[in-house]
């Protein structure tokens, strides 16, 4: 009786080995099939803000879909023939740096002395290793001197001279603090030097002066993330004050376990409440998906405190998100045989 019994202990313990063995194939079957990984992708902003259609031009409209395009045409390339993750990243900021559409760059907004000041940052998802520069007059490009911050020095984050001094000695391009000035940028901080002084003081109450910011992340086809951003800042800022933009976990993130973020919006928001780390931790610790996890951080976490703003993130898989709370976010994303580019609220 005792080996007939041990006998149908042994037989059921098979039966369950082998259904669970069964299950666990169709779980990784399930999951491989849901999470498959792009050969590569690539995401970018140029900025959030009120930007709503009946307020553009056909032919202004036209000009940043354009440049958005070839910023992602540069990208892809760069991807599709197995380049970085690093580099892709880079040449398409750099493209966005030298269009004065953008508040990055050429397009820089001005302070509120009448000069431009520039900040950048990146960030490589594969060892958390970044590089960033705050308040740079002279750096043609500061995604590149950001780049040189992360590869040539012990640092993380170069400000004002001393980030000027390390660019120069880097061998980087600079130029005069004049050729970062557009007519556009300089008519928009007159205005509102002229309602500053039919006020009591400082403003900071005037949304559309807060937003621009060019940004992109790529996944390349070994699988690393990267994640960079480039902004003038905030036009009318005072005291050399710096956003998020060249902060790494507020305006910049990338881990390659997670996601990789970049940033647009109202800064001192994205830095006190970490929105570009926060994104990866909910993925993280919470378990969700890098659009769930984007969404709440974007549309319920930043509107509950007055912040206004979004992101482009993408995940390991190449899975897009790009939740903005504002009328409109410059954005776009290539992945194989795939290509997006909107500007306005509830565009297909």
């Amino acid at each position: 009786m005792k080996r007939f019994l041990l006998g149908w202990c042994i037989l059921a313990l098979i039966l369950m080995s082998c259904n669970d063995k069964q299950g666990e194939s169709k779980t990784l079957k399930a999951d491989s099939s849901i999470q498959k990984k792009a050969e590569y992708a690539i995401v970018i902003h140029g900025g959030a803000g009120t930007i709503r259609k009946e307020n553009m031009t056909p032919a202004r409209e036209a000009d940043y879909r354009a440049i958005m395009n070839r910023a992602l045409d540069k990208g892809e390339e760069i991807l599709k023939n197995g380049g970085s993750s690093l580099e892709a990243v880079e040449k398409t900021i750099m493209i966005m740096e030298d269009s004065p559409l953008f508040n990055a760059g050429k397009g820089a907004v001005f302070t509120h002395e009448g000069r431009n000041e520039l900040d950048a940052s990146i960030m490589n998802g594969a060892d958390r290793n970044a590089g960033a520069v705050g308040g740079v007059t002279i750096v043609k490009s500061p995604i590149q001197a950001a780049i040189a911050v992360m590869n040539e020095s012990p640092h993380v984050m170069l400000t004002s001279e001393g980030a000027e001094q390390f660019a120069i000695e880097q061998g980087l391009d600079t130029v005069d603090n004049k050729y970062f000035y557009t007519q556009k940028r300089w008519d928009s901080l007159q205005k509102i030097l002229q309602k500053e002084d039919q006020s009591t003081g400082y403003l900071d109450q005037y949304p559309d002066y807060k937003f621009g910011t060019v940004g992109c992340v790529a996944l390349d086809k070994d699988g690393n993330i990267v994640a960079g951003t480039s902004t003038g800042g905030m036009t009318n800022k005072r005291y050399n004050r710096i956003g998020d933009s060249p902060i790494i976990g507020a305006g910049t993130y990338a881990d390659n376990s997670t996601c990789g973020v970049s940033c647009t919006g109202h800064g001192e928001f994205f830095i006190r409440w970490a929105v570009a780390y926060d994104v990866s931790a909910i993925m993280a610790y919470k378990g969700k998906s890098l659009e769930a996890a984007a969404k709440e951080v974007v549309n319920e976490k930043l509107p509950e405190v007055g912040g206004s703003g979004g992101l482009v993130s993408l995940d390991k898989y190449g899975n897009i998100a790009m939740p903005f709370n504002t009328e409109g976010m410059y954005r776009g994303y290539a992945k194989p045989n795939e290509r997006v580019v909107q500007i306005y609220k509830d565009e297909k």
